[in-house]
């Protein structure tokens, strides 16, 4: 039996700082849980210029993700802001890049989460977690949200959903992550660490 900690991968991609700012707070969530890790990690921009190749080691922020980040992982949080109502296309070609996770069935009954901004509060935020969770269903990961016994749900006046945690950035994307708002990435990191753990287990012992 591995004496190393099990970790969930906070996996994320940012362009204004926001969905990072979100990251960190899923994070705290996960490290105030004893006995489970949290692992940073982002994705680099898609380039339309075919001959661009962004560097291994980003200049500052989240190391780059590879496929054994996500295979040793015991849960996945997945961050990105939206795309019309869709997740952004860097995230979207790392999950692309996945099938040979998926035809070893190595993220099965494995959960999972996910956490979004948007400009505008309609802005599709619940359109874009659901469009996060559809490839993590496909891998066989059991999907966690955040319950409505978490009071920040009812209270917020910005973002917040079931689905996962939202922030509503702005138009000029300068508004930061609220209380309510944090609290609910907190939240969802203390989530996904409990099933994490008890799912790590129930693995470790079949």
């Amino acid at each position: 039996m591995s004496t190393e900690l099990p970790y969930i991968l906070v996996l994320y991609y940012s362009r204004s700082g926001a969905t990072a700012t979100m990251a960190r707070q899923v994070v705290k969530g996960i490290e105030s849980m004893p006995g489970i890790e949290a692992r940073l990690r982002t994705v680099p921009p898609v380039s339309p210029t075919c001959e661009a190749v962004e560097p291994e080691i980003p200049e500052e922020g989240a190391v780059y993700v590879d496929h054994d980040d996500l295979r040793h992982a015991s849960g996945l949080a997945l961050g990105s802001p939206t795309r019309f109502g869709n997740m952004a296309a860097p995230l979207k070609y790392f999950l692309d890049t996945t099938s040979g996770l998926w035809l070893n069935g190595a993220m099965i009954d494995k959960p999972a989460s996910a956490f979004t901004s948007t400009a505008s509060l309609h802005g599709g935020q619940e359109t874009t977690l659901i469009s996060m969770l559809l490839p993590l269903l496909h891998h066989g990961m059991v999907y966690a949200g955040i319950p409505y016994s978490e009071t920040a749900l009812l209270e917020t006046q910005g973002g917040g959903t079931p689905y996962g945690a939202s922030h509503v950035a702005g138009a000029r994307s300068d508004r930061p992550v609220d209380d309510h708002e944090r609290e609910l990435c907190v939240a969802q990191g203390k989530r996904i660490a409990r099933l994490g753990l008890a799912l790590h287990a129930m693995r470790e012992a079949s």
